[in-house]
């Protein structure tokens, strides 16, 4: 998947899929997440907030979409 890199102490680049709603994040540690059935939404909101790790969490991650480390 392609990602885009982004400006996070946390984030280095995000991915979207609109298709099949699947977010990919790479973190600064080299760790790949994939989050499923993930809406548009929530990814524009991803990639225009001010704190891209906060805004992970807390729409993502305590959302519950479904992760997995794929490296």
């Amino acid at each position: 998947m392609r990602r885009i890199s982004v400006v996070s102490s946390n984030l280095a680049s995000v991915g979207y899929e609109s298709g099949s709603g699947t977010l990919e994040v790479q973190f600064h540690s080299g760790a790949i997440y994939q989050y499923t059935g993930v809406p548009e939404s929530v990814y524009s909101g991803l990639m225009g907030a001010a704190s891209k790790g906060g805004y992970l969490d807390a729409f993502v991650k305590k959302a519950g979409y479904p992760a997995v480390r794929v490296s």
